[in-house]
């Protein structure tokens, strides 16, 4: 059994990782088991400088907020702003004080450094403006679209003005207010000026598709891309918002899919542009149900990979990332039964596993469920093996 097992694992390369594919995928994901680990992400960095470098991938996506995701990839095309700047306002959920995610950005810059744009590393944040505390104001989607639309089409045809929507806005901190998570009560999100949005909305996304051919003849496509990003985020966000302020037992399974939605409409729209390496937790890029324990119980959704998927077919393929040890978060030794026990046993510190194949050596026997005894660390669900593409195994996780 040992000796199978081996056969199934190679170094971790491009290489490697494009041979357990049938052909290169318009959207290949990396995941992660956890968050904010400068090892992994450092693993990540250097499998996805090959992925370019060697297969042609033109964009890096992270779980990170789309709209502040804008400054970072203005910054690796044309080096507009400075690398603090960027790494101060250009990422979500703490990113930007990661190391790793630091030389990501300084590296796509150097590397674009003196290329022609068709050839030039783009960055995308995929994720909505979202925390897991609360949402953003849908203000500044909404009044970029707008924007967008009143310097480009006839004054008649929008359905509203800015004063209107800066009316029904308000004060940012009327939808920003964190307790509103835990309390529906407090959220705006089902107000009448929220419903009054949530058309106007609308509204300016349908003028989108109606003066299609206008805009694209006037517009450069960065212009146009962008429109529809802010069209995409502040009927996103609204949609959230609407969510938040719901009081019945479905809330939270609302929430969580009306994020991975967000997120998976993103992807899609990147990918529309050419090849995408992505990367984020594991439970948004896997193509199973994703299934996480909250204050308010269990809840289950389909993840952004899942949605990505179902769109693209063999277009997309999933790369999981699994660990043996986190001992600074008290992961320890995992049990020699589970996936990660029978990996953590073989001699490699890291490698790249063929997981159908492992599924299939395996056979019958179902390996034991992880349980973690820290929140933070998602173990590999044994059941996923055989669907998903690929396996990144990393033995020993030391703290940064």
């Amino acid at each position: 059994m040992a000796t199978d097992i081996e056969d199934t694992v190679r170094a971790v390369e491009a290489a490697a990782v494009m041979g357990l594919l049938p052909a290169r995928p318009r959207l290949l994901a990396l995941g992660e088991p956890t968050h904010g680990e400068d090892a992994l992400l450092g693993l990540r960095n250097e499998l996805f400088r090959q992925l370019v470098e060697r297969e042609g991938y033109r964009t890096i996506a992270i779980e990170s907020d789309c709209l502040a995701g804008l400054l970072v990839d203005d910054h690796v095309t044309s080096g507009r702003g400075t690398l603090d700047e960027v790494m101060e306002h250009g990422f979500s959920h703490g990113w930007g004080a990661l190391a790793a995610n630091r030389e990501l950005v300084r590296w796509m810059r150097a590397h674009n450094e003196g290329r022609p744009a068709s050839e030039r590393l783009r960055f995308a944040g995929f994720d909505g403006p979202l925390e897991i505390t609360g949402a953003a104001s849908p203000r500044r989607a909404l009044t970029a679209l707008h924007g967008y639309l009143t310097a480009r089409v006839d004054a008649d045809l929008l359905p509203c003005t800015g004063e209107t929507l800066d009316r029904l806005l308000g004060p940012d901190d009327r939808w920003t207010d964190p307790a509103a998570m835990r309390d529906p009560a407090r959220s705006v999100g089902r107000s009448a000026e929220a419903g009054r949005l949530r058309l106007l909305a609308d509204e300016l996304v349908a003028l989108l598709d109606e003066q299609m051919p206008h805009l694209l003849a006037t517009t450069s496509q960065d212009e146009w891309d962008r429109a529809l990003l802010y069209g995409r985020t502040a009927t996103g966000l609204l949609r959230y918002h609407h969510w938040t302020a719901d009081a019945s037992p479905a809330r939270m399974s609302r929430l969580v899919a009306a994020r991975d939605r967000m997120m998976a409409h993103n992807l899609l729209a990147v990918a529309a542009r050419g090849p995408v390496l992505v990367h984020a937790h594991n439970s948004h890029l896997q193509r199973e149900k994703s299934s996480m324990r909250m204050w308010e119980g269990p809840v289950q959704w389909w993840g952004a990979g899942a949605l990505v998927s179902a769109r693209l077919g063999e277009e997309y393929a999933f790369v999981a990332t699994a660990l043996g040890t986190l001992r600074h978060r008290g992961v320890d030794t995992p049990p020699p039964d589970t996936v990660e026990g029978l990996l953590h046993a073989l001699p490699e510190d890291r490698c790249v596993v063929d997981a159908p194949r492992l599924a299939a050596v395996l056979g019958g026997r179902r390996p034991a469920p992880r349980v973690s005894p820290w929140f933070g660390y998602a173990p590999l669900d044994p059941d996923h093996l055989a669907h998903i593409d690929g396996l990144v195994f990393v033995k020993d996780v030391r703290r940064s």
